[in-house]
């Protein structure tokens, strides 16, 4: 009795451990982060200069920790750059079919400390979700997103 019990036990949680395997898989995290090998301002100086001579464009940078300090709050370090690749956004924004998809325009990377005094990038995971869009915009996304990418990996390894 004792055996049985114990088979099924095992059993039992070999397919709690195999269906979060599954879930995890069809629910991947919308969000990357990664750590930078540089300090913050390092990081910023490689990821902006990385950007523009792969030809794409920053569009803006929001410093949050300025932001936070002019309404009297204090936080580490964090800049978000929106960043654009004029000729992939064209691709989007001349359709009238693939225009809904604007709100993933342009595409951004976060540069920010932590306590631990390290510097992390994070992203939007767009493979994680792109299939949810059901057009031709989903291959320019993923395509901006690989491109984005190699920015990150020229401070993260």
């Amino acid at each position: 009795m004792k055996i049985r019990l114990l088979i099924f036990a095992l059993l039992l949680v070999s397919g709690l451990l195999a269906m979060a395997q599954n879930i995890s898989k069809e629910n991947p995290t919308v969000l990357l982060e990664s750590q930078s090998r540089f300090s913050f301002t390092e990081t910023n100086e490689i990821l902006s200069k990385t950007i523009l001579e792969n030809g794409w464009k920053i569009t803006i940078t929001h410093d949050l920790q300025e932001t936070m300090k002019k309404n009297g709050k204090e936080v580490l370090p964090v800049k978000v750059i929106e960043i654009c690749n004029p000729g992939l956004a064209f691709q989007i924004l001349s359709k009238d079919e693939l225009r809904n998809a604007s709100p993933m325009l342009p595409c951004r990377i976060s540069v920010y400390e932590k306590s631990d005094g390290h510097t992390y990038l994070s992203r939007m995971n767009a493979p994680a979700f792109v299939s949810l869009i059901d057009n031709d915009a989903a291959k320019i996304i993923i395509q901006a997103f690989d491109e984005a990418e190699k920015f990150v990996n020229a401070v993260t390894r």
